[in-house]
Formats: C-alpha cells, sequence, structure tokens
C-alpha cells in the first residue's frame, strides 16, 4: 500500500444537522486507511452533538461553548487531531470514497507543498464548477479573488480544461488538505477575518514562509455552497469587502498598499453604484461599513506587514481582473492574458 500518513478531517458546524445527515455518510465511507473525523460544533441548538454520539460513535466531537464561527472553530479543533495532514472541510460537501488519495499523493510527492485543495463541483450538476474553489484559487493585484474554472458568477463547465495539477495561489477552506508542520511554522487562520478570505491569507502567509500551494484535479468533491451564509447576503458582501481590504493591508508592502489603495477605493465605488443601480441599498451599505470597519481595523495588522522584499510575495495576476471581466468580456480563465500571471503561476500556453 502506498505510504498514508495519518489524516485528521474537521468539519465545523453550526445548526447543520440537515446537512451532516446528507453529506458525512460520504466522508465516513472514505477509502483511506489512517483517518480520523472531527466534528467542531459551535454550539449548535439542532440536536447536532447527540445525534452524532448516537449515530456515529467513533467520530470525534469537539463541542465549543459558542458560536466561533468558521475560523475560530476549526483553530479551536485542531488541538485534537492527531494527524500529520489536516484537511478542513465544509459541512455541506458530499465526497467520492476515493477522493483522498490524489491529495494525499501531491502532499507528500514534496516537503515544500504545504496545502492541497480538490475540485470542487456542484452538487446538483457535477459537470460544472462551484462557485467556492472550483479549480483552485488566484489573486488579482486589488486584491480580488477568482478560479480556474470561475469568474465572479460565470461557473463553466467541467470539460478537462483544468485537469493538470498547477500551482495556485489560495485553495479553497472549503476542502483544504494542510501539512501540520507548516501549520506549526505559519499559525492557524487568522481569526480576526472570522469567516471569508481567511484560507486565502493563510495560504498568502504560507507562499511567504516558502511553502506552495496546489490543485490535485483527479480528487474531485460536490459542494451545495451557501450553507453558512447565502450569495447576496448583505453580509457576505461586508465580510468579502471588509477582509479582502485587510488582506492587502496585511501582505503588501507600505509602498505598495499605498499605489493600490487608490484605485482599489475607485473599484469598489464602482460596485457601491452598481448595487444602487440595481436596486441593492444594502448591499451598497455593506460595502460602505466594510471600509470603516477595515480601517478602524488595519493597525491590529501592522505588526504582520512584509519587513523586507523577501517577505513579499505579490499577488499572481498583474492585473484588475473586475476591468478585464466587465469592460473587456472576459468570461472564462482561460480568456485572461497568461502573460500577466506571475511567473510562478502562469498558465501553460
Amino acid at each position: 500500500m502506498p505510504d498514508a500518513p495519518r489524516v485528521s478531517i474537521i468539519i465545523v458546524t453550526w445548526n447543520g444537522l440537515h446537512l451532516l445527515k446528507r453529506c458525512l455518510p460520504s466522508v465516513l465511507a472514505t477509502a483511506y486507511p489512517s483517518l480520523e473525523v472531527i466534528v467542531a460544533d459551535n454550539a449548535s441548538t439542532d440536536g447536532t452533538a447527540d445525534w452524532l454520539q448516537h449515530t456515529y460513535p467513533d467520530v470525534k466531537v469537539v463541542r465549543h461553548p459558542e458560536n466561533w464561527a468558521f475560523c475560530r472553530g476549526n483553530n479551536a479543533a485542531v488541538p485534537h487531531a492527531t494527524g500529520e495532514l489536516v484537511l478542513l472541510l465544509n459541512n455541506d460537501i458530499e465526497v467520492p470514497p476515493d477522493w483522498l488519495w490524489p491529495l494525499v499523493h501531491e502532499m507528500t510527492a514534496d516537503p515544500t507543498i504545504g496545502a492541497v485543495q480538490p475540485k470542487l463541483l456542484q452538487i446538483d450538476d457535477r459537470q460544472r464548477f462551484e462557485y467556492a474553489g472550483a479549480a483552485g484559487g488566484h489573486l488579482d493585484r486589488l486584491g480580488y479573488p477568482f478560479t480556474r474554472g470561475r469568474l465572479f458568477f460565470t461557473m463553466e463547465c467541467d470539460t478537462g480544461q483544468y485537469d493538470a495539477p498547477a500551482d495556485i495561489f489560495w485553495a479553497t477552506g472549503a476542502a483544504l488538505l494542510l501539512r501540520r508542520s507548516a501549520l506549526d511554522s505559519v499559525g492557524l487562520l487568522d481569526e480576526r477575518f472570522r469567516l471569508h478570505m481567511e484560507e486565502i491569507d493563510l495560504c498568502w502567509r504560507l507562499h511567504r514562509a516558502g511553502y506552495r500551494v496546489r490543485i490535485a484535479p483527479a480528487s474531485e468533491v460536490y459542494h451545495i455552497g451557501g450553507a453558512s451564509l447565502p450569495q447576496g447576503s448583505p453580509e457576505k458582501v461586508y465580510y468579502n469587502f471588509r477582509n479582502s481590504l485587510l488582506l492587502l493591508y496585511k501582505h503588501l508592502p507600505p509602498s505598495q498598499w499605498r499605489r493600490v489603495f487608490p484605485e482599489r477605493v475607485l473599484h469598489d465605488t464602482a460596485a457601491v453604484a452598481r448595487a444602487l443601480a440595481l436596486g441593492k441599498p444594502a448591499e451598497a451599505r455593506a460595502i460602505i461599513r466594510a471600509y470603516a470597519d477595515a480601517h478602524r481595523m488595519k493597525s491590529a495588522f501592522a505588526a504582520d506587514r512584509p519587513a523586507g522584499a523577501d517577505a513579499v510575495v505579490a499577488p499572481s495576476y498583474g492585473r484588475s481582473v473586475v476591468w478585464d471581466y466587465y469592460a473587456r468580456g472576459r468570461r472564462r480563465f482561460q480568456e485572461l492574458p497568461r502573460t500577466a500571471f506571475t511567473p510562478r503561476f502562469r498558465p501553460p500556453a
């Protein structure tokens, strides 16, 4: 049997018993010889912990005293994990039996790989990529994330176009395999983000520490999506904009931040105007609130900023993906100019 390091799967849930009933059986049917499953229950009131105890007594349940959301919910469960590899998995993901092996193979092939994700497909349309991670993430120079297979709200069909393993800038937190020693080196999820973009921050820290982040497309999983905050939720908009700004402030050197921030303001002003034009005033208010809170919070991130040139890792895409998508009509990842990607992340010709 190939090398099978122990893997600890951590699933954070809050009042998601209906999701666990649908998806957890597939996780427990994973064909892998050294596996533990940990459910971190964020003080659910729907009977989650009792159901797990009676239905799946071999599942380790970590009961949190309150809803600690995604970041703290995962972090508080990591000390209970015994694996040398830790896999963060959303509670709304269904998996086939052989999904884990390609991730482990990718991770064990190179000790400099710190994180690996599978291909994410929609659970009800398994030929189409899913919003949360698709086939691996990138970040443009203004801090807007996008993925191979999904630009904004355009989800591509999976025709094998991204079936080659590749280096990516960020791997989705919906299904994220992490090297435990890398976590020990760079730290866990940054709880100041609370939820959304915390995995991009973690991957950026891994890059800064010399690790690689990869996509193993031979592994695929099926995501329901929107279980924590649905698409279009003003709260989701708020966290996405706030955390994106904090992400840039945390990882860009001050001189680059000063160049990028004015252009970012212009883009987000256009987003506010678009929301108002579409009759979504709550979304517009969420963006404005995100700016106010990011400004208030940014001093807490000052100590994390790059101290020298060696600590700087630039975003993987050197243009504005917003401009490419909305102004130039580039709706697919493959339509983005490959020369705009930094050499390490450049797609094959």
